[in-house]
């Protein structure tokens, strides 16, 4: 590795030779070299597009298709809902079509897409609790089969399990899977569930994901490790309503998961451009307020909070994803969390993170191939078009590459 370059490991260098549409050496071109995409994934929640790819109320559709367009000038990456009880808050009746069809608008316009989750004690579907547990199990299983089998091709990455540190203890009200995490253990459940999602994509990315970033979160993933559980990656859930963490705390939570040699995604990060929650609250959603307004003041704390956070875990070498949990303002506890305001206005904070993905870490260069038709440079990993007065070419640059391009 490069240790000047503290991005190093983000890049790779291709040597190309690249031929004229005749088939001879491109000697001694000018060549415009961008990036196109990136392979680091960037990304927000995307629950808007559920709505906006099936809404008949055209006022409201071009409000969100605009807040859309905003949207991807920054992300590649989107996550979609799958919470039980709203997904199919009556048996038999899943929300299939419309999810379907907002999955596949974000994967038309060249966005990853995840599933977020396929169980969780909370917002679970009420219907499950007229069963046993027995069926209750069998049924939260013959959930993850159809859905990840449904989906496959269009989501191949999934939240398999929400918080499930907290089990089976969680005791604010009834609900099914922590009925069955009670009976079965901790390990056994998450261990079926993972089972049954990679059963029905074996290709699939999939995540445990938590808010408990601690020890307990930690010591839960060497057990299911040890269980033979098939983690492809490990959640980390960052909502920082009550203050920005800061460097410290971020570095400190990095280290104590990167030693399971797994890649790390940040899951769900909130930085608020408002008013800071009070320290005593414990359960967030205990948090309930009439209106959260930005500040003037917050926004600009919250760029500056979003580019060190963001700078910092774009540098770990385990990070592979950072989702940003509400795009817009006045969503989850009505917080001013978003990079726009409730009328789609972009805040500070996102033309720091465009600053950030589409300048600071995007490679564009101009040169010049040789007498023989070679050139070389090293850029961020990700897809790459090639401009020239003789014709185009696009290719990936995913490691250290030797290529052949026939311009077209």
């Amino acid at each position: 590795m490069n240790m000047t370059d503290p991005l190093a490991h983000r890049k790779a260098t291709a040597r190309l030779r690249v031929f004229k549409p005749d088939g001879t050496p491109a000697a001694n071109l000018n060549i415009s070299v961008k990036q196109t995409a990136h392979r680091f994934l960037f990304g927000c929640g995307a629950f808007d597009t559920v709505r906006q790819t099936n809404i008949h109320d055209e006022k409201e559709q071009a409000f969100l298709e605009q807040r859309m367009e905003k949207w991807l000038a920054l992300f590649n990456y989107g996550t979609l809902p799958f919470y039980w009880g709203r997904y199919e808050p009556v048996e038999g009746r899943p929300a299939f079509a419309e999810t379907m069809k907002a999955a596949k608008w974000l994967q038309e316009r060249s966005v990853r897409v995840k599933g977020h989750p396929l169980c969780w004690h909370t917002v679970c579907a009420p219907w499950l609790l007229k069963y046993s547990n027995d069926v209750i199990l069998r049924k939260q299983l013959e959930r993850i089969h159809r859905d990840v089998s449904a989906y496959k091709g269009v989501i191949d990455m999934w939240d398999v399990i929400n918080e499930a540190v907290i089990m089976p203890v969680f005791d604010r009200y009834d609900n099914a899977v922590t009925r069955i995490c009670k009976e079965k253990g901790r390990v056994a459940l998450v261990k079926e569930v993972f089972t049954a999602a990679r059963e029905s994509n074996p290709d699939a990315v999939l995540l445990i994901n938590d808010f408990n970033t601690g020890e307990a979160y930690a010591q839960l993933i060497e057990e299911l490790l040890d269980a033979g559980v098939p983690v492809s990656a490990i959640g980390i859930q960052s909502h920082q309503h009550q203050g920005y963490w800061g460097a410290e705390k971020l570095n400190k939570v990095l280290e104590r998961f990167s030693r399971f040699g797994l890649p790390i995604h940040f899951t769900e990060n909130t930085l608020v451009s408002g008013e800071i929650m009070p320290a005593h609250i414990v359960d967030l959603n205990d948090w309930q307020v009439d209106s959260w307004p930005s500040t003037p003041e917050g926004e600009e704390r919250q760029a500056r909070e979003i580019t060190e956070m963001y700078s910092i875990l774009f540098a770990h070498p385990l990070v592979e994803a950072i989702t940003t949990w509400d795009f817009n303002d006045g969503c989850w506890l009505k917080a001013p969390s978003g990079f726009v305001r409730e009328d789609n206005s972009e805040k500070p904070s996102w033309y720091a993170l465009k600053k950030l993905i589409h300048e600071d870490w995007e490679t564009r260069e101009s040169l010049k191939t040789d007498a023989d038709g070679f050139l070389c440079f090293t850029g961020f990993r990700g897809d790459y078009a090639l401009q020239t007065e003789a014709g185009s070419a696009a290719f990936r640059l995913d490691n250290d590459t030797e290529d052949r391009l026939l311009l077209a």
